[in-house]
This record gives C-alpha cells, sequence and structure tokens, in this order.
C-alpha cells in the first residue's frame, strides 16, 4: 500500500470511530506507520516531501528558533512573501534565518506564490546574508521549492542573475552556514540557498536538478512517466547522502498531521546546533576554501 493511501485510512473519520478509545487508535497508528516506513519507496518520499499537511519553512522557523524577527523587502524593486528571513535565537546564538515558504493554507501559498521564488525575493536573501556577515551571525536555511518561478515578470527583472548572485554569494560569504532541505528543492532555486558549509536533508526530503514531471516531459515528452523518472534522477536523501552531496540525514517519524511532526523538529534542532559548534572551531579562511573545495569535488555520482 502506498504511503498516500495509508494516511487517507489514518485520517478517515470513520475509521477512527471504530477504535474504542484513543489510545488503540494510537497504537494502531504507531503500528501501521512503523510497518510503512520499512518499504517507502522513493515516489512515497516524493510524496512525503510534497504533502499538505508536510510542516512549510515557517513551521521550522518557528519550532526552532525562538523570539524570530522578521525582516522584508529587497531595497530594489519590492516584497516577496515566498523567502522569509530575519533573526532569532538559537541556544541563546543570535543567528540569522532564510527560508523558502510554500504557505500553509490557500490563501497562504497564493501569497507565497507556492514557494516559487521571484528575483527580489532572492535579492532580499542576499541583502540579508550580507548583514549577517556583518554582524558575524551564523545564517540557517530552509529550503522548500518546486524551482524559482518563471514567469515572464521574473525573467525581465533578471531571474537567473538572482539565483547566481545568490550562489555566489553563499560560495564566498565570511560566517558559518548551515541549510536544510525540508520538503522539495528543485533546480536553481533551492540551489541558491544551499550552497554552505553543512548541508542537512530532512529523511524524506528531495533534492534535484528539476521536478520528476519535468523531467520526464523533457526526455521521453511524456509527463505520466513520472515513476520511471524518480527511479533515474536519485533524488532522495538516501542517495544524495551516498553521493556526498548531503552531509546529514535526519531521521523522521512518518507525520501525518503537523502534530505528528514534532519529535522531528527536536532532532533537526539538535542536529543544527551541533553543526554550528563544530563550524565555530574552524578558521575562517579555512571554512572558506572548504566550502569551495566541497562543491567543486563533488562526484556526482558518475564514478
Amino acid at each position: 500500500m502506498k504511503i498516500e493511501e495509508i494516511f487517507k485510512e489514518i485520517l478517515d473519520e470513520e475509521k477512527l470511530s471504530k477504535f474504542k478509545n484513543s489510545y488503540e487508535f494510537k497504537k494502531y497508528k504507531e503500528s501501521i506507520l512503523n510497518d510503512a516506513k520499512e518499504f517507502l519507496t522513493p515516489s512515497d518520499r516524493v510524496f512525503l516531501s510534497r504533502y499538505k499537511n508536510r510542516p512549510k519553512a515557517k513551521d521550522f522557523i518557528e519550532n526552532i528558533i525562538d523570539d524570530p524577527i522578521y525582516f522584508k523587502g529587497d531595497r530594489c524593486f519590492k516584497e516577496d512573501s515566498s523567502i522569509i528571513c530575519g533573526i532569532g535565537k538559537l541556544d541563546d546564538e543570535v543567528v540569522t534565518f532564510i527560508g523558502i515558504n510554500k504557505g500553509r493554507d490557500f490563501e497562504e501559498s497564493i501569497k507565497c506564490n507556492f514557494g516559487m521564488v521571484n528575483p527580489e525575493g532572492y535579492r532580499k536573501a542576499v541583502r540579508i546574508m550580507k548583514q549577517a556577515e556583518k554582524f558575524k551571525r551564523p545564517i540557517i536555511c530552509f529550503v522548500d521549492t518546486p524551482g524559482a518561478y518563471p514567469g515572464v515578470g521574473a525573467e525581465e527583472r533578471g531571474q537567473a542573475e538572482a539565483i547566481a548572485k545568490s550562489i555566489y554569494t553563499m560560495a564566498g560569504i565570511n560566517t558559518n552556514t548551515v541549510s536544510v532541505i525540508t520538503g522539495e528543492g528543485a533546480s536553481g532555486g533551492a540551489i541558491a540557498l544551499c550552497v554552505c558549509d553543512h548541508l542537512i536533508m530532512m529523511e524524506n526530503a528531495i533534492y534535484s536538478i528539476l521536478s520528476p514531471e519535468g523531467f520526464a516531459s523533457i526526455l521521453w515528452r511524456d509527463s505520466g512517466k513520472v515513476d520511471k523518472a524518480i527511479e533515474i534522477m536519485k533524488l532522495t536523501s538516501k542517495d544524495l547522502y551516498k553521493f556526498k552531496i548531503c552531509d546529514e540525514v535526519i531521521e523522521e517519524n512518518l507525520a501525518p498531521t503537523q502534530e505528528d511532526f514534532f519529535e522531528n523538529y527536536s532532532r533537526l534542532k539538535n542536529s543544527i546546533v551541533d553543526a554550528l559548534k563544530k563550524l565555530k572551531n574552524i578558521p575562517k579562511d579555512e571554512l572558506l576554501k572548504n566550502r569551495r573545495e566541497k562543491y567543486r569535488s563533488l562526484e556526482w555520482g558518475l564514478k
């Protein structure tokens, strides 16, 4: 049974009414989810990375960063709500956070353009990165996007240049950087916030050159061959850790609802804190050298 069908069964109110009490349902839920976790396919993980109840970047920020203060605007054109950024505290250390937010409901998703960032969003991110460098604050990025926005207006305002500038800035920023792929990480829109010292992937996140649907459309001119594309693309956290593209994978409890996700936040927070402690002990010139060499020496799974 696919994980999508299992989630529907768990959330079915008629099914819930058949249990004598909440404890009995909880045991059933734990059992079926633990069994399902052992047999997840790459297609299941793509579903989970996009799942409607999966926490969005703002949820990760508010459950990991204390007292967040949000900054807006790129100081060039306008505010882009798909990029949320600011400062807050992580274990009593002031940090800068940047996230690509898809939106929690339909109204917010429209406002956030479903996580498809415009050029002004990347320019805002670059502005906040430079601010972090000036005040010697570590940067934490939370990435969840199907790709940068491909609209005519975005191209007219320099989408490619904005993404390239973000990549360039991250490659040379003189402060510690940690990026987390929380859901989807597709195309250059994701890479723009992932050129970091330590790249973390949630277990059921994906990271790829483009969406599986786009890959199938280009390769076979048939978006219906998406499952075949998913197998070929090697986009799961397990694959990318094997290829040394990501540095760490955070184990996830399967979460049909956002309330089921809280243990995952705790694991991720501990991991980010540990990564920043290790990075703090590395001299800045060595840190920059390591960051650049890391991306120049990627195997990309070709060997």
